[in-house]
């Protein structure tokens, strides 16, 4: 009982650190607009840690690698953390293992950003097309939303599957390639 508590702790501090960087990076790479209530959040949450691992790793192309990097520490640690609380023998293949899936990890988070904000978007442009959140919604999801809208245009003018489309292959890439790759990394390290 208590080992669970503990470990929605983990889950919930790591959880909001690791989500808030990656989103980040995320929202930067995509030039989503940071003054909005989500872009606020972001900064708070993240601002400690990325502004001084800027100095050793600045921006290169437009890409915020110390958010990033933060990102990926913070997985590392999260999952270090889980193995701790599982009562797992720390070795150095342990820990290469657990580097590796740190980086598979943020993929499977990346996508879970992509879907989160796929369906808030779609909820909200029925509730509130034009609310505080259209500008970073917008900037999160037109890439992806904009190549399927060329090719599945709007049923009958309004209604748009686009973001189901994307919702469901997101939920595919999360069951066969990402599955895959955490099977992959962990047959290299048994």
């Amino acid at each position: 009982m208590v080992t669970e508590a503990l470990r929605f702790l983990i889950n919930t501090v790591f959880g909001f650190l690791v989500y808030a960087a990656l989103l980040r990076f995320i929202m930067q790479c995509l030039r989503a607009p940071f003054r909005n209530p989500v872009g606020q959040a972001v900064s708070a949450l993240t601002d400690w840690a990325v502004k001084p691992l800027r100095k050793l790793l600045p921006g290169f192309h437009g890409y915020d690698w110390a958010s990033l990097a933060f990102a990926w520490v913070g997985q590392v640690l999260w999952l270090v953390a889980l193995a701790g609380i599982s009562g797992a023998a720390f070795s150095p293949t342990l820990l290469g293992y657990l580097a590796i899936l740190a980086v598979v990890e943020l993929v499977k988070a990346a996508l879970w950003i992509l879907i989160a904000a796929v369906l808030v978007q779609a909820i909200l442009s029925w509730v509130a097309p034009d609310g505080p959140l259209a500008g970073v919604l917008n900037a999160l999801t037109f890439r992806v939303l904009a190549p399927v809208r060329r090719v599945v245009p709007p049923l009958g003018g309004s209604l748009d599957l686009s973001p189901l489309i994307v919702i469901v292959l997101a939920q595919l890439v999360l069951i066969l390639p990402v599955a895959m790759l955490e099977q992959a990394v962990g047959q290299i390290f048994r």
